[in-house]
């Protein structure tokens, strides 16, 4: 969820909280001084707000898209159940979890831990140009998972090459905590 969104530190009027699914991966890179930078690159972005996506692939050179969606965050006998949902090729795709009601701090080592603890991120700008960001946020705590469920149709949500992902095991489920989260400078 993006809460309280705003930018350039202005709030645009009905775009401030809005669902976001994103499909991704991650990278690390190499700098000199900092030494490895550990990223993420979106591959697709969903928003239900059409001006959202438009200024993030007209101003950030992102690759969102626009669907109507919903979310659904219940509290119920110290268990969080989350839901989202988008609607896209004449479907509605969906994924959701059961977890523990209290976060607990990230493992060292963990997939979480390596998912969440990125703070580049990088976005094609053309055919031989990346724009690389630096994201601040406060190291965020999961909640433990008890069930999870995905009915995704992945070859009709984001192309045919991720077909094979409809129906797969993941490696990892988690339930991240969030934060506030300020994106710095696109290079």
């Amino acid at each position: 969820m993006f809460m309280d969104t705003r930018l350039k530190g202005l709030k645009i009027p009905f775009h401030v909280n809005f669902e976001e699914i994103n499909l991704r991966f991650y990278v690390r890179r190499s700098d000199p001084e900092l030494g490895w930078k550990r990223g993420v690159v979106f591959v697709r972005e969903i928003v239900p707000l059409p001006a959202i996506a438009w200024v993030a692939n007209t101003i950030y050179g992102e690759n969102y898209r626009s669907f109507p969606m919903w979310h659904a965050w219940k509290e119920k006998d110290a268990q969080l159940e989350v839901e989202y949902a988008w609607k896209q090729a004449g479907r509605w795709h969906s994924f959701g979890v059961k977890a523990e009601n209290t976060p607990v701090d990230l493992k060292a080592g963990s997939e979480a831990e390596f998912i969440t603890e990125h703070y580049w991120g990088y976005a094609r700008r053309d055919e031989h140009h990346t724009v690389e960001y630096r994201v601040a946020h406060p190291r965020w705590r999961v909640h433990p998972i008890g069930a999870w469920h995905c009915d995704v149709d992945f070859g009709a949500a984001y192309g045919p090459a991720f077909a094979p992902l409809t129906g797969a095991e993941p490696l990892s489920v988690f339930l991240a905590e969030g934060s506030e989260v300020e994106v710095l400078g696109r290079c």
